[in-house]
C-alpha cells in the first residue's frame, strides 16, 4: 500500500511516498481504509524531536494519530463493528502504532466509534484527539449547566471544541483570543470574547464573572498561562490543563482550594491503559454531534496524502484557522 513515510526526524521535507505492506488484521482490532487524517500539533513535534520524545516511534515510520474512514477487515473478538462501518478514532502514529498517513491501518477497536452521519470524514478526522482531550478536561472538572466556563485559547484545536461542549453542558462560556478573527470565532460558537492583549485577568474575571472568577478554567494554552488560569479561577474552583509542563508556584492555587486536572490523551495509547474510555467518549462525541452541538471547524486549505509536508508547514506556520486536514482520496 501506498504511505508517506521518514527515514529521518527534522523538518515537514523529510516526509516520502514509500509502498510498504499493508497491515494484517488481528484479534481485538479492525482494518480501517483511511479517508482523512487531520494533523496535531503532537505529530508535528514527534517529526520534529524524534526520539527526544519517548513516544516517538523507531524508523522509519508512518506518523498520524487522527482519522476517519472505512472498515475493511474485522478481528477475532471484535463484534460491535461490521465491515463497510463508517469509524473515526486516534489509534497509531507513536510506539509501534502505525499511523494514519497511508492507505490502510490496523487500529484497536477500543480506540475507535462509529463516525457521526451528519460530519463528512474530513470533519470526522479533526475531531478525535481534540474531541476527547476537551471531553476529558471538561468532565474531570464537572462541568455543570450554569457554571462560568473560561477556555484559554478557544480558536484553536482543542480549544474551539471545548468552548462547544461546554455549551452543550449548559455552561456559560468565555474564551481568550489574540486577533479580531479569533475573536470572531469563539463569539460565533456562543462564548464571549477576551482579547488577552486588551484585557487584564482582573479586568476580565471582573467583567464577565461580577468577580468571582470562573468555575472551570480549561487551559489549552499552559506554559506561563497556567498563572494567568489561576488567577481567573473561582474560590474551590477547578482549572484543567493539557500543557502542564511548566515550574510555577502554588501558592495561588492553595489559597484559592484550587483543583487541577492536568489531561494527557495519549496515555491509552502509549501504555494500552482504559483504551476503552477513548471509545466510550468518541461514541458520546457522536452522540453530541448527530445532536447538532459539536462540528469541528476546518482550515481552508486542503492537501492530498502526498502532501502532508505541507499541511505540516501550514500546521506549524500558526496561520491556520481551526483544524489541518490531509485528504487521503
Amino acid at each position: 500500500m501506498k504511505a508517506m513515510i521518514i527515514r529521518e526526524f527534522g523538518g515537514p521535507e523529510r516526509f516520502e511516498a514509500a509502498d510498504i505492506p499493508a497491515p494484517a488484521v488481528k484479534a481485538g482490532h479492525v482494518v480501517v481504509k483511511v479517508a482523512a487524517s487531520s494533523v496535531n500539533t503532537v505529530d508535528t513535534m514527534i517529526r520534529e524531536m524524534g526520539k527526544a520524545l519517548p513516544l516517538s516511534p523507531d524508523l522509519p515510520a508512518v506518523l498520524g494519530m487522527d482519522f476517519a474512514g472505512t472498515i475493511t477487515e474485522i478481528g477475532e473478538g471484535v463484534t460491535h463493528f461490521q465491515v463497510g462501518d463508517e469509524v473515526y478514532g486516534c489509534a497509531g502514529g507513536l510506539g509501534e502504532l502505525q499511523g494514519s498517513l497511508a492507505e490502510y491501518m490496523l487500529a484497536d477497536a477500543r480506540l475507535i466509534a462509529r463516525k457521526p452521519k451528519n460530519l463528512t470524514m474530513r470533519e470526522a478526522a479533526a475531531l478525535p484527539l481534540v474531541g476527547i482531550t476537551a471531553y476529558e478536561g471538561l468532565t474531570r472538572a464537572g462541568v455543570k449547566a450554569g457554571q462560568t466556563v473560561l477556555v484559554h485559547g478557544g480558536a484553536g484545536g482543542v480549544g474551539h471544541v471545548a468552548l462547544q461542549l461546554a455549551k452543550h453542558f449548559g455552561a456559560i462560556a468565555s474564551a481568550t483570543a489574540s486577533n479580531d478573527a479569533h475573536l470572531h470565532l469563539v463569539e460565533s460558537l456562543g462564548a464571549s470574547g477576551i482579547n488577552y492583549h486588551n484585557e487584564s485577568v482582573e479586568e476580565y474575571v471582573s467583567k464577565h464573572t461580577q468577580g468571582a472568577g470562573f468555575d472551570v478554567v480549561f487551559d489549552s494554552v499552559g506554559g506561563a498561562n497556567m498563572a494567568n488560569s489561576f488567577e481567573a479561577a473561582a474560590l474551590n474552583g477547578q482549572v484543567a490543563s493539557t500543557v502542564a509542563m511548566v515550574d510555577l508556584d502554588l501558592s495561588l492555587a492553595h489559597f484559592k482550594g484550587l483543583s487541577l486536572h492536568v489531561v494527557f490523551m495519549l496515555i491509552p495509547m502509549i501504555h494500552n491503559h482504559g483504551r476503552q474510555a477513548h471509545h466510550d467518549i468518541l461514541s458520546t462525541l457522536t452522540d453530541i454531534a448527530e445532536q447538532g452541538h459539536l462540528r469541528p471547524i476546518l482550515d481552508d486549505t486542503h492537501y492530498h496524502l502526498d502532501e502532508v509536508g505541507k499541511a505540516h508547514a501550514r500546521l506549524a506556520s500558526r496561520k491556520a484557522t481551526g483544524k489541518v486536514v490531509v485528504d487521503h482520496t
